[in-house]
């Protein structure tokens, strides 16, 4: 794996923009990546919501036509160029604007996916007491409706059949989501009244950016390390509180809500629709994330094997914490003696609101409360990481030069402070609402026409039988038959479902009773916008500095690969990529000195042939 058949002397490795240090980081990173919030915290509601079990079956099939063939697809991308989300556009530079509309929908999500992480941080270092801070309603920031499941001398079953009573004239809330509006966020009532800063989460927020940046101040090299750690560990969490779970009175009744199946709901567009949305979404195409982290990898390297190997992963755990999550909201609905549905939330009021709660109903509660933040903290920073370096690899390839390779870790900083900043008004007393309207709008039908106009690009306007061929060439085999069909036909016919999906679904945003202005979903459709934009914007541009008389001439010219396209290593360029040694085509090419040290002195020394080869005949002549 990564090795070039019967060339000893060839390493498949790049000095210049670096490697995975082996093939269990780059699978790691991508399931940390895959793997996010949205596993825990909306496809356990999403499958209870749409019949249980049944939903499963929708699930799977959209896995496997669309999920997986868009997964194997980008990571191919990436791989065969050992290029970032822009410089893999070289195959038909009229879409790069493809590559700078990942590149802004990777920013959104980066800005407000941290100040997630954020709260997650302050309500892991706030866990650390002896009673959660949430158990009770006897503190300052509550309301006379508060009514917790722990309070008072009477048993906690008759203070909620009291509570029942009131119900028709007052709505119980409970002392954790007290705790998450009223003392947490602060919240305000309006989006456009930001009132001030939580200095808390603000510090909480410049705690995760120090991590993320921590973590990849050294690229894939360091972020390759961490990976070990949290990657692996949240499943170490979701077992624990899983066993913990499943032996709760009330759990059976909690799972079987999330698993029992409503076969007449399959015929049911949305829940089609919602398994194509979640399937999509949950794998992270078109992010530009994928496309990152396979340039990294050696140009050999088995990525067919790998993207069916994560896209298992992901989706397999996104069914196991279904268990976790259900088992214990089970036991918190029989404790109170309420139906599940009463329960069940999804989003931020589930992870900081429903489940909370339910953890104040264990002994020794505080531990579980830190292990389960805990678990948070680390799915989304595995996400974190390669939101961030998307943005940094893209920059750092785009202008490509030796000045900014060796100063990426500055390029890193300056990235991070900035996502930093702009994070700073998500933790405000309106942060939430901005937080939720980037979430609903940034990332939602941008993301689906991105990644159809990347299918009909590299499909049809680059050809599919040229694609094909480059894989053959990189892997040793062609895409199987499934995945050439997927490609071509199934793929784009599900995204542009998705899409009209998307649209004949929408409702405008509200978050609880709070329903946003007209303004504030303008600015949505803008943030939307703005990543789209880039392709017909950059289209057009391109398409005016191409060479050709007429507008055919250039869009042709636009279109096609340009020289450059192919391998990065020069020793694997062959056939069709096989260098024409001219100096336009050679000064996007690395060649691979054996030492790198000692290879620009023999280069001049051993070879007539000057330019970025130069070192390869010496090495060659050498061996």
């Amino acid at each position: 794996n990564g090795a070039v058949p019967g060339e000893r002397g060839k390493q498949d490795k790049s000095v210049k923009r670096g490697n995975w240090g082996n093939q269990i980081e780059f699978v790691l990173t991508s399931v940390g990546y895959a793997v996010g919030l949205g596993n825990v915290w909306r496809f356990p509601y999403l499958c209870y919501r749409n019949g249980g079990g049944a939903f499963m079956f929708p699930y799977f099939i959209m896995l496997v036509f669309c999920g997986i063939p868009l997964f194997f697809m980008e990571l191919s991308f990436g791989q065969f160029a050992s290029q970032g989300c822009l410089g893999v556009w070289r195959v038909s530079p009229m879409f790069k604007g493809v590559g700078y509309g990942m590149m802004v929908v990777s920013t959104y999500i980066g800005i407000y996916y941290n100040v997630v992480i954020c709260i997650a941080f302050y309500y892991f270092f706030v866990s650390m007491t002896r009673v959660l801070p949430w158990t009770y309603c006897s503190n300052p920031w509550n309301t006379p409706d508060c009514a917790g499941v722990l309070d008072g001398n009477v048993s906690s079953r008759a203070t909620l059949n009291i509570t029942h009573l009131l119900n028709t004239t007052q709505k119980r809330t409970s002392p954790s989501e007290e705790y998450w509006r009223r003392y947490v966020l602060e919240l305000s009532d309006d989006i456009g009244n930001l009132g001030e800063v939580r200095l808390p989460l603000l510090g909480c927020l410049g705690v995760s950016w120090v991590v993320v940046f921590l973590c990849l101040i050294k690229g894939v090299k360091s972020s390759g390390k961490v990976v070990y750690f949290t990657a692996t560990f949240p499943y170490v969490v979701l077992t624990i509180l899983f066993v913990r779970g499943i032996t709760l009175e009330g759990a059976i009744t909690g799972i079987m809500y999330y698993l029992t199946p409503q076969w007449d709901k399959i015929l049911n567009a949305k829940v089609w629709g919602d398994a194509a949305s979640q399937i999509f979404y949950s794998l992270g195409c078109a992010w530009g994330g994928l496309i990152t982290m396979a340039s990294y990898n050696k140009f050999h390297n088995n990525c067919y094997r790998d993207s069916i190997i994560i896209s298992i992963t992901n989706c397999a755990t996104s069914v196991y914490a279904g268990f976790v999550i259900f088992s214990i909201l089970g036991f918190m609905a029989n404790h109170l003696g309420v139906d599940v549905s009463k329960v069940a939330d999804h989003g931020p009021g589930l992870a900081f609101v429903a489940y909370p709660e339910a953890l104040t109903l264990l002994p020794i509660s505080p531990l579980w409360s830190i292990l389960f933040f805990f678990m948070l903290i680390l799915l989304g920073l595995g996400t974190q990481f390669c939101l961030l370096e998307t943005l940094v690899t893209a920059i750092v390839d785009e202008v490509g030069n030796e000045w900014i390779i060796r100063r990426k870790t500055f390029v890193t900083l300056g990235v991070a402070v900035a996502g930093f900043l702009l994070g700073v008004p998500l933790t405000t007393q309106a942060g939430i609402y901005w937080l939720l309207l980037m979430d609903n709008y940034a990332a939602s039908f941008s993301l689906v026409i991105i990644s159809c106009i990347m299918c009909v690009a590299i499909m049809y306007i680059y050809g599919h039988r040229n694609y094909f061929k480059d894989i053959e060439m990189m892997l040793g085999f062609p895409p199987p038959l499934f995945f050439q069909i997927c490609w071509r036909f199934i793929s784009p016919a599900i995204i542009f479902f998705i899409l009209i999906f998307t649209v004949i679904q929408y409702r405008p945003i509200s978050y609880n009773e709070y329903v946003y202005p007209t303004w504030a979903i303008s600015i949505g459709f803008l943030m939307a916008l703005s990543s789209v934009i880039c392709i017909p914007i950059y289209a057009i541009y391109k398409v005016c500095r191409s060479e050709g008389d007429t507008l055919l001439e250039r869009l042709k010219n636009a279109t096609k690969a340009s020289k450059d396209w192919g391998p990065a290593l020069a020793e694997h360029r062959s056939g069709r990529y096989a260098p024409a040694f001219s100096p336009s085509t050679e000064s996007h090419l690395e060649v691979q000195p054996l030492q790198p040290e000692k290879g620009q002195i023999e280069a001049v020394a051993a070879s007539p042939v000057q330019g970025s080869n130069g070192s390869a005949h010496s090495q060659d002549s050498r061996l």
